[in-house]
């Protein structure tokens, strides 16, 4: 009984917090907005906190920002995967949530000692020959300790913060039912899917609280850059990784961040920032798999790297992905756009379903023009493809569009990079790093090597049904020359069957020489 009443009670106590942080920060004159509340807006003169707020004069977005860090970790959270929803929040607010800083007080280390000792079933003497009590790092999900194997390895290890999935799940829960209140009273809240926006949340936040799901991403992303030198993963000790706990390489190298450190060890500024560039193209038009966190704390550089600079990335809690026709609908909007070639973009916005059918290509077209033309006004060294992918976006949501995540995902992670490289590198220039990979990706997913290639993945399943296509054939030449009984038989009437049959039959010669050529495709090397 007691443990049922435990639970509303803590629940109410985090509503009445979250309440006074709301008053504290003047975030009430927003709730007052709503037509619904309208006739009580007089009610803000009685927030204890209104003449301190006014008096600050602080914009909405830095209210919010300042409020939700009040709110603890995990609120913090929240604002940044926010953040990246410029498509249905207002711009001034997306701007001041992405300011948000992830830095926490690290939980007792004695607690971390006895997660990874339940979880992996032993003393934590069994499994590493030394173990830093003292974390090195700590986030609003989880903390880092160094250790050393038994072997020899360096490694850290990543622990969840304690009852952080409860803590998570009352949030969740306590946003859940506000986002449901406000759409049923808010015709904006049910525009911008604020349900959604929530559920979005959770599912992001639930990936990060499953340390086997990071492991795995690192583990996808250190197979498929196995060969690159430009590009480097830790690995994963997989024996040593569970639910609450990740094992990991540690590794030493150069803050990119640290200009002054990277220049001191004889690097060039302008190669660290395009092989990251080129690394992170890569990421999204080859492997269709990209890290979608890649700010400065998650970003090294290899200290002996000096020819040819290799970046270093941590960190595999969010990642984004990308369907092949995204793929292509993006890798071609970039090339249009670069040519100027407004019709085309807003054909492919039409095409990729970005924008409703029922849009004219002209007035879309038109739109287009105005908003990305000035853009070619600033110096090529100033533009940017993620502020490109920004503003094709904000086409689409002025058109009343609901953009994937994942594209804005996209959007937030190429805009974090291109930052970082023009921090290394003024003036970079963006255009003649991404024109190169977006061409070739195009030719090698366009031409007829890709066009065998898809043949021969194709070739088993063809392989397992041609034995049944002259059965096939019969069967639907059968179908097509029978008659129903009522119907009157004419000369006229067989005309067309006897023309059907004769294209059925040359279809099937057809069909049987296709299906033994592609028999035979797989020996011949091109």
């Amino acid at each position: 009984m007691t443990l049922l009443l435990l639970k509303p009670l803590r629940q109410s106590c985090r509503i009445v917090k979250i309440v006074y942080i709301i008053l504290k920060f003047g975030l009430d004159r927003a709730l007052f907005n709503f037509p619904l509340f309208s006739v009580f807006r007089g009610l803000v003169w009685l927030n204890p906190f209104y003449w301190q707020v006014r008096k600050q004069h602080l914009p909405r977005g830095e209210r919010l920002r300042l409020a939700l860090e009040a709110l603890g970790p995990l609120f913090v959270k929240f604002g940044q995967i926010l953040s990246t929803r410029y498509d249905v929040l207002p711009d001034d607010v997306v701007e001041a949530l992405t300011k948000l800083q992830d830095q926490v007080q690290p939980f007792d280390s004695q607690i971390a000692i006895q997660t990874i000792e339940a979880e992996l079933g032993g003393p934590i003497s069994q499994f590493f020959d030394s173990f830093e009590k003292e974390a090195f790092a700590s986030a609003s999900i989880s903390q880092v300790h160094a250790a050393r194997l038994k072997t020899g390895e360096d490694v850290i290890i990543k622990v969840l913060r304690p009852q952080i999935k409860e803590a998570i799940a009352q949030d969740i829960s306590i946003l859940a039912s506000l986002a449901h209140f406000f759409e049923r009273i808010s015709k904006a809240a049910r525009r911008i899917h604020a349900s959604g926006i929530v559920e979005e949340i959770n599912r992001t936040l639930q990936n990060e609280l499953d340390l086997v799901k990071e492991a795995a991403n690192a583990s996808q992303l250190r197979r498929q850059f196995a060969k690159e030198s430009s590009l480097y993963i830790p690995r994963i000790y997989w024996e040593l990784t569970r639910t609450k706990v990740l094992v990991m390489e540690r590794i030493y190298g150069i803050a990119v961040g640290d200009i002054a450190a990277l220049q001191q060890q004889g690097f060039s500024l302008l190669e660290v920032a395009t092989v990251g560039i080129q690394s992170f193209y890569t990421q999204v038009f080859k492997n269709a798999f990209f890290h979608a966190d890649m700010h400065p704390g998650n970003i090294f550089i290899a200290p002996h790297s000096q020819a040819h600079p290799c970046w270093i990335l941590i960190d595999f809690g969010i990642v984004g992905t990308l369907s092949k026709e995204d793929q292509y609908y993006l890798a071609a909007n970039f090339l249009a756009f670069i040519d100027r070639d407004y019709r085309r973009v807003a054909e492919l916005h039409l095409e990729s379903g970005w924008v409703p059918q029922n849009v004219r290509v002209d007035v879309l077209e038109s739109a287009i023009r105005s908003v990305c033309e000035p853009i070619f006004e600033l110096p090529q060294n100033q533009i940017s493809m993620g502020q490109t992918l920004f503003r094709l976006i904000k086409i689409a949501r002025e058109f009343k569009m609901e953009v994937m995540p994942e594209l804005l995902l996209l959007q937030k992670t190429l805009v974090n990079v291109e930052g970082l490289a023009r921090r290394l590198a003024p003036d970079i220039n963006m255009w003649t790093i991404a024109r190169p990979i977006l061409e070739k990706w195009m030719k090698n997913k366009l031409g007829w090597r890709s066009l065998v290639s898809r043949f021969k993945e194709q070739l088993p399943t063809l392989n397992e049904r041609l034995p049944e296509i002259p059965h096939l054939v019969f069967q639907a030449l059968k179908n097509v020359t029978s008659k129903p009984n009522h119907s009157p038989l004419t000369p006229d009437s067989y005309q067309p069957a006897r023309r059907t049959g004769w294209q059925g039959g040359l279809f099937l010669i057809l069909g049987v020489g296709i299906g033994i050529g592609l028999t035979l495709l797989p020996h011949f090397h091109l």
